[in-house]
């Protein structure tokens, strides 16, 4: 059965999916459109960087993270000058590596989104006098709402399913940075299996209803 620790990490790690999740819909939705809708040459490099957690080892991540949020690194001396504190090992430092690593799995599928839109259905709405603000916002992402849905759901399962960057970033902190990922390692190396198998068998059904959500759901994947 799941213990008090078992349910708080599993409280820790939706709180964590939410808040990153929220947090990389606001961030990402301008940074995908602009990538969909670009010519510049710095569309190569910026599509580039977004996409780096994907083929980096999340160890990686999350120790240039350290580095940067730590007492010696240029994010963590503003903190401390600004009165926050440092980051690391703090619900806070997830919330802001899990935003890094999760982010190409909330842009990409917006960007290709916002790609299907297509020019047409902005220059009607330019015809009739709506400004581009008000066309993104009443046809460019309404047409992206498939994309939307995707973003939302990997988003939040991959902020789920994190292990390297938040043991990197966070440690291993009851109640506070121990999250689901962390909470197995634990039990494996206490050799408790049986605590193991509860929290990884709920892993398992997590991430089958995720991606039966995705190929449901979103018309997208829908055969015509």
């Amino acid at each position: 059965m799941l213990s008090p620790s078992d349910l708080g990490a599993i409280w820790l790690t939706i709180k964590l999916a939410t808040v990153t999740t929220a947090i990389l819909l606001v961030l990402g939705t301008p940074l995908a459109w602009w990538l969909a809708r670009t010519r510049s040459g710095w569309k190569g490099p910026v599509g580039a960087v977004v996409a780096m957690p994907i083929v980096l080892p999340p160890t990686v991540l999350g120790f240039y993270l350290l580095l940067l949020m730590g007492p010696n690194g240029p994010v963590g001396q503003f903190t401390q000058w600004a009165g926050i504190g440092l980051l690391p090992f703090s619900f806070a430092g997830l919330v802001v590596a899990s935003v890094f690593y999760s982010l190409p799995f909330v842009v990409q599928p917006l960007q290709n989104a916002f790609e299907g839109v297509g020019d047409r259905p902005l220059e009607v709405a330019a015809t009739l006098g709506a400004k581009p603000l008000d066309a993104f916002f009443t046809v460019a992402v309404p047409l992206a709402k498939p994309g939307f849905l995707t973003a939302t759901i990997l988003g939040f399962a991959h902020t789920v399913g994190e292990f390297g960057v938040v043991l990197m970033i966070g440690g291993n902190i009851p109640d506070k940075t121990r999250v689901v990922s962390v909470q197995i390692y634990d039990h494996v190396e206490a050799l408790e299996y049986a605590q193991a198998h509860w929290l990884s068998g709920g892993m398992v059904v997590f991430s089958f209803l995720v991606l039966l959500a995705l190929y449901t759901l979103n018309p997208t994947g829908k055969k015509k």
